[in-house]
Formats: structure tokens, sequence, C-alpha cells
């Protein structure tokens, strides 16, 4: 006796003749064989010896699913197993599947429940889409190891997608992929409901690295770090477009310090200190593209029907401006581009308008066109004034305890902040001429005081704050007449000056006392009353007639930008004005301006 031995996976051979019951449904066995042909020719292997080849294939699948990777696949196209994302559901399912497979096994071809059996499978029924001749129907089992492919990806298959098809409806894929693993209609709205659970947590869920995309993102995030910041601003912007991750990483205050130190107005000085680090540095290099561009959203906040002289400070979230012989004192509003109308605090004490102010050590400094010097507390009702000069105190300054002064009398003064010494002259410096501005050295080693250039060549001239005496003066070219209105230190070494000769001169000691290092003239030959920076590119200066604004790259010689404030009937020159890295505030004669450059 020969017996005939088939080799799994190959089509059964075809013995010229159909079995008996070969349609047959249920457990039927088959009938007698003929006498020619062995019984092992048309029976399949016992129940037993199939369950543990199931169970084997089984064990095989699941130890392979954590080798599986992002994409949720195992084997080859054809033999794909259920997605890692389905949890236990699929799991569930397969499982059922499986059980239903041994219950019903029995000779090939008369599986219970099968869905073909290759060659010797029911008549009329077609087989799954993707299965070949010899496939796990005629093992004698009917079960499926994964869904059938047909090529392309099936509804059931893992990875990026799955479970969706065209019509984008997750709900109906899942009961596509239901039917296609032959499970019972009743489980559609559980796989529904897992899938709706998936979606909310994915949706709960911090963004991560991806698992998959090119492999420079799989480097260590010090290495992108060095690789991100040879990017400009641009390249940047559209990296952080790709996927979440990479828009938290483009975040880093790291990536953006040194576009922001290139940047106008974004809180960062010459040296790289960082002046706002309460601000986010992408954020801050945003909104210094509107300065660079002039995008800017201009009001008013105040308004006062008699023409006035003010002079303002910041502090915080806090705006002190000067009106009449009164110093008043504002919040804003978290949006920075409004005011609270009504003040908080009113400062008062001198006869006669306040000419200028200045904030130090929690103290209020004041000059006032009575001849006076105010000293006032910030967060109580202390108020001293005392006779400084025998005409109007047009400017004063106060650091570190010591308060400087000049005055229309042709004098500068020093005094102490010292509650016990106050009114105590220290020096009196004789400067041969009116004193319209004064500053002292950010080292407390010296302070500079700016004429009206009518007695002497130069109006700027460097004193020593001990000893005061002349230490230099600066420039020997001013036409007659050139007076100083503004002069602010930016650095021990260098500072900036403006007034009567339509331009603002950059000083620095280290080089030359005798010639400027820069100068910016101003286009309309206008007047300059005062001038603010941010300590690194942005200059803003304000002229006489209508009120313009200017704005200035110190990396050029031509204005930025200019924004007329006032029209021809109301002109009037920007007495003061100050700036954050979202707004500029410009105080004329009726009006308090505002340029929101945050939301243009």
């Amino acid at each position: 006796m020969f017996l005939v031995l088939q080799k799994v996976g190959e089509p059964a051979p075809k013995l010229g003749f159909a079995p008996r019951n070969a349609g047959a449904r249920g457990g039927s066995r088959p009938g007698p064989a003929p006498p020619h042909v062995t019984r092992s020719d048309m029976v399949s292997p016992p129940l037993e010896e199939a369950a543990a080849a199931t169970s084997a294939s089984l064990r095989v699948e699941r130890a392979l699913r954590p080798l599986m990777g992002s994409q949720g696949r195992s084997g080859s196209p054809g033999n794909r197993g259920p997605r890692e994302g389905e949890g236990g559901e699929a799991r569930k399912l397969q499982e059922a599947r499986v059980a239903r497979g041994k219950r019903g096994k029995g000779p090939a071809g008369t599986g219970h429940g099968g869905r073909g059996s290759g060659a010797e499978g029911k008549p009329g029924l077609r087989p799954a889409a993707g299965a070949g001749p010899g496939r796990a129907g005629e093992e004698g089992g009917g079960v499926e190891e994964g869904p059938r492919s047909s090529g392309k990806r099936d509804e059931g298959s893992a990875g990026p997608g799955a479970g969706r098809r065209e019509d984008g409806s997750p709900e109906r894929a899942q009961e596509r992929g239901c039917q296609a693993w032959g499970g019972p209609p009743g489980t559609r709205t559980a796989m529904a409901a897992a899938a709706e659970d998936e979606a909310a947590a994915a949706a709960v869920e911090p963004a991560t690295r991806p698992a998959a995309g090119p492999a420079l993102w799989r480097l260590p995030e010090e290495l992108l770090l060095l690789i991100c910041s040879y990017l400009d601003m641009r390249a940047l912007g559209r990296l952080a477009q790709v996927c979440r991750w990479l828009r938290r990483f483009t975040s880093c205050d790291l990536l953006w310090r040194r576009i922001a130190r290139a940047s106008l107005n974004s809180g960062f000085t010459r040296l790289g200190t960082d002046l706002m680090t309460s601000i986010p540095v992408k954020d801050r290099v945003k909104v210094s593209q509107n300065w660079r561009l002039g995008r800017c959203r201009e009001g008013i906040l105040l308004k006062w029907r008699c023409s006035q002289m003010p002079w303002m400070q910041l502090e915080g979230a806090s705006l002190y401006i000067s009106q009449a012989n009164f110093i008043l004192a504002y919040q804003f509003r978290p949006d920075g581009a409004s005011l609270n109308r009504r003040p908080f605090r009113v400062f008062a004490g001198h006869d006669e308008d306040v000419c200028h102010f200045v904030l130090a050590n929690s103290h209020i400094v004041s000059a006032g066109g009575d001849g006076k010097i105010g000293v006032h507390k910030l967060h109580s009702t202390f108020t001293v004034k005392y006779s400084a000069h025998e005409q109007e105190v047009n400017c004063v300054d106060c650091k570190g305890g010591i308060i400087v002064s000049g005055s229309r009398d042709r004098t500068a003064k020093v005094w102490p902040l010292a509650s016990g010494r106050l009114g105590q002259c220290l020096h009196t410096i004789q400067t041969e001429d009116r004193v319209w501005s004064i500053a002292i050295s950010p080292i407390l080693s010296s302070f500079v005081t700016g004429t009206a250039c009518c007695g002497h060549f130069s109006p700027l001239r460097i004193w020593d704050l001990n000893s005061g005496q002349l230490i230099t003066h600066l420039g020997s070219d001013f036409p007659p007449g050139a007076g100083v209105l503004d002069v602010m230190y930016e650095s021990p070494s260098t500072l900036l000056s403006c007034g009567y000769d339509t331009y603002v001169r950059y000083w620095d000691l280290r080089t030359s006392a005798r010639k400027c290092v820069m100068e910016w003239e101003e286009p309309h030959d206008s007047t300059l009353y005062c001038l603010q920076t941010d300590g690194n590119h942005l200059l803003a200066t304000g002229s006489s007639y209508y009120g313009v604004v200017r704005l200035w790259d110190r990396r050029q010689r031509a204005c930025l930008h200019a924004f007329p404030l006032t029209s021809t009937p109301l002109s009037s020159p920007v007495y003061c004005l100050r700036f954050t890295t979202r707004h500029l505030y410009a105080a004329l004669s009726y009006n308090l301006h505002i340029l929101d450059f945050q939301n243009p």
C-alpha cells in the first residue's frame, strides 16, 4: 500500500472523480473510498493535529506581534495581522474565530462554516480576495490568520490611516473590517466605540517625537538644536508646520536668541542681556517684524484741554506722566494698549509746571519751573521739596543715591538722596551756559551735561561726580545754538544725544571724544526733542513739527519709518516718548498717543 503525501500549501492531487458528499454542509463524513484509493488520500489530518497546528500558528503570530513596528504589519502583505491599536477587541474577535474553527473542523472541503477550501471547497462559494490556491481552507480549519489582501491596503490592515476609506468615516471602516474578519454583526458597535476612545486619547496625549519619518528627527535633541541653529527665521517657521512635536521643538528660546539679537526691539541688549525674560523669544521676534515693517495701530490714551509740556516714565504696568504741576500715575490694562481712566495716585508739591522727573530707588525725583526739586515716595504720601536753583530746573537724574540737576541759571548741582541729608548741595558746577539735559554714568563715576551751545563751542561736557571737575568735552564742530535737548548713557563708555542741530549722535569715549562714531540726520530738518533706544539696534526720536515719531535702524543711515501724529492745525512737538517690545507711547501738547505693534 502506498501513501500519497500532500504538501501543505500545495493544491490537493486531482484523482479524477468527485468525492461523495463533497458539497455537504456541516460535519458529515465522506462515503466509502474506491478500492484503488487509500483512506489517507481522502481524509484530512485528525482534529487534534489540526488544532495543534492552528495553536502553533497563533503562538508564532503573538510572538511576532511586538516586532511589528510602528506600522503594525507582520509577515508578508498577504498575511497581515491585526492592528496594534485595535487592542483587546481585535484579540477577542480572533480568539472567537479560532474557537469556531476548532468546533467546525472536519475532512477537507467539509469544514463547518468555512469560506472555501481551495480545490475542494464548497461549490458556488468564492474565495476571499487575495486568497491564493492552497491557503488556510486547505488545511481543514477554515481559520484566517489575518484579513485577506488584494495587493492594496484593505480595511483591516494596520499602519497610518488604517480603518479609514475615502469617505473618511472611521465607523464604517471598522464595520468593513469586522466583516472581513468574519466577526458577528453585534461587534460593530464595540469596535466603533473603541475607535472613538482611541481618537479621544490621541487628542489628549501631548505631542511626542514621531516614530516614523526622516532619520534626522531621530537624532538627540542636542544635535537637532545645533543643526536648527543654522536656520533662519523663515525656515524655522516652516519647520514648525510639519508636526506638533516639531512645532514644540522649534519654539525653544535657544533657537531664537540668535535671531532675536539681530532683530529690532526684541528685548536683547547689544551685549546679549535679556531684558524681557517673561515673554517667549519667538513671540518677541514675531512682533519685531512689525517694528521693522512699520505695521502698527495708532490710538490715543489720554487727552487734556490745555496745552502742556508733559514728561513721562514707565515702570512695569504703570505709567507716570506730568500735567502742569502734578504727576499722575495710571495703571495699564492687561493688553498694554489701554489705561484705566482714573489715576491711582497723584503727586503734587510744585508751584509751577513739572519740567522733568525720573524714577529711582522707589522714589520720584522731579524738577519744577519754580526752581525746586521734589522727592516723592512711590508707595506712600511722603513728599519733600527744597529750593535748588535760582531759576527753573530743566533736567534732573538720579542713580545710586545721588541726584544731579541742571538749570537755566547756568549751573549744575549734585545732591544726596539720603533722607537725613536732603537739600544739602555737594557740588555746584558753573557750566557757563543754560543746561537743557543731564545724565549720570551707569558706573556712577561721572555725569554729562547738554547745554544751549551759546557761550561755549561744545554743548556736551563730562564732569567728575565726586569732585565736580571737568573731565572732557565731546565734539568740536557744533554750530552756535546747537543745543542738546536730550542725552542718555547706553553703557559706561557710550552715549546718545540729540537737539537743535537736527542730528542724533552716537559717542564712544573709548575711541575719540572729538568726533562721534555715528550720526543720523532728521530728513525734514526739524529739531529733535527726545530719543529712546532699546540698547541694541532700534532708535526712536520725536520731532518738533507735526508730532513726527521716527524709527531708525542703527545699522543704516536712512530712517526706517515716520509716523505723523498730528495734523496742521494742532502741530505739536513730541516732548517725550517711551516704548516697550510691543507698544510705543508719545506725549504731545494735547494728548498721549500709542502705537500698537502687537496688534497692527
